[in-house]
């Protein structure tokens, strides 16, 4: 990839107001010579600030839009407004947000781990968005329960145990008591050495690192986490087709996703499938990755569709 002078994030970010929600939008226009619009959906534990060398990376190619959605990234959630955060509503956010957004124009869409999902299930119910898509992109996606790798014992208790916080009082007491900063902090410095995240990191940028998870942690709605946390530990997308081929981005070895029974699951859901595997060492990059160091999530059979 070619060498681009770094952007802040600050000059990018604009305001985003649907359905009586406030939330942000992150749009780096086309760089010059080219045309297309990149929609990128970003995952479970993210935000803005968090994918921002994701967007700067796919700028190369053509306009990149990131919305937020609803519970995400800081955007007041679907309980403000007396709805849940269930799969489905989150797909027809997006739709809604694409019909606002693209009207007429065709799009890229690239969607990664949880943010795919959203996709997939937005694809499922409104296929006029899909015959206006020219190229879908699933960056370590997944749309099963049974593509986790998660030993039985710690399936349940992650299940029953986000059921359980997403109910109101529980939300509450969790983000009083166990989302305050010492406690994150005090948390992720007792696993630092085996934390994916921390562990390859020396004792200033794991500072870095953990004041960013705090970050992350204090912004996204608890209840909403949660709750989406049992949708994708009961996911069962199989059940509709989407009429457009998959490219799908997958790492080795992926701590959560079993790549050969996401490729059964995909092969179900959409009429072609075609998996490129990254250099990239785990699921996501760390939470202050730069553009250069997202790269290998767009190798470069991926690159050359996102070019043409």
């Amino acid at each position: 990839m070619s060498k681009q002078k770094p952007k802040n994030l600050a000059d990018y970010v604009e305001p985003l107001y649907m359905n009586r929600l406030q939330g942000r939008m992150l749009r780096l226009p086309a760089p010059a010579n080219k045309t297309s619009e990149i929609l990128f959906v970003y995952g479970h534990h993210a935000s803005l600030e968090r994918i921002f060398g994701f967007a700067e990376a796919l700028n190369r190619y053509g306009a990149v839009t990131v919305p937020d959605l609803p519970g995400f990234g800081g955007m007041g959630s679907f309980y403000k407004i007396g709805m849940k955060p269930t799969l489905d509503n989150l797909a027809d956010y997006l739709a809604a947000f694409i019909k606002l957004r693209y009207k007429h124009r065709r799009l890229k869409i690239i969607g990664m781990s949880f943010g795919f999902t959203v996709v997939t299930k937005m694809l499922q119910k409104h296929p006029d968005i899909a015959q206006k898509v020219d190229l879908l992109v699933s960056v370590v996606g997944f749309t099963h329960r049974d593509d986790f790798v998660f030993k039985h014992r710690t399936y349940l208790a992650m299940r029953y145990g986000a059921s359980l916080f997403s109910n109101r009082l529980p939300a509450w007491i969790a983000s009083r008591f166990f989302l305050r900063p010492a406690f994150i902090r005090a948390t992720y410095h007792r696993v630092a050495d085996k934390h994916t995240k921390l562990y390859d990191a020396d004792d200033a940028e794991r500072e870095r690192r953990i004041d960013f998870e705090i970050g992350l942690w204090r912004s996204n709605d608890i209840r909403t986490y949660m709750d989406t946390l049992v949708s994708m530990l009961t996911l069962d997308l199989c059940t509709a087709s989407v009429g457009l081929p998959v490219h799908h981005v997958a790492v080795i070895p992926d701590r959560y996703f079993d790549n050969a029974i996401v490729e059964q699951h995909m092969r179900i859901v959409f009429n072609d499938f075609n998996m490129v595997t990254s250099s990239m060492k785990g699921h996501a990059a760390t939470v202050v990755a730069t553009a250069k160091d997202v790269a290998p999530f767009f190798p470069r059979k991926i690159r050359t569709l996102l070019n043409s």
